[in-house]
């Protein structure tokens, strides 16, 4: 299986956010009740790595449709702010 690949991130105040990319390695989807990206991380300081563009390194949303054993089947995923939290976009209810 491929690692998703974020394409796009809006949550500009994430310290891994540069120029609407995000810059870690991987992200974890996912909580008990909302697909939000459990990698943010507020701050000033930026960290990542400017070179590596983030994948989808778990998917804790059993009830969306492109989660299959906790991987995201997704092509791709963006991220952005959903009722003030920094959620996956791309999620979609089986």
């Amino acid at each position: 299986m491929k690692m998703s690949k974020v394409i796009k991130c809006e949550v500009s105040d994430c310290a891994y956010n540069m120029d609407t990319c995000c810059h870690t390695m991987a992200i974890t989807v996912g909580d008990a009740d909302s697909p939000r990206c459990d990698t943010f991380c507020e701050g000033s300081m930026k960290g990542g790595d400017a070179s590596c563009l983030a994948g989808v390194g778990a998917c804790k949303m059993s009830s969306c449709m492109y989660n299959t054993n906790l991987e995201c089947g997704a092509p791709q995923i963006s991220v952005a702010y959903k009722k003030q939290e920094p959620d996956c976009l791309t999620f979609e209810m089986k």
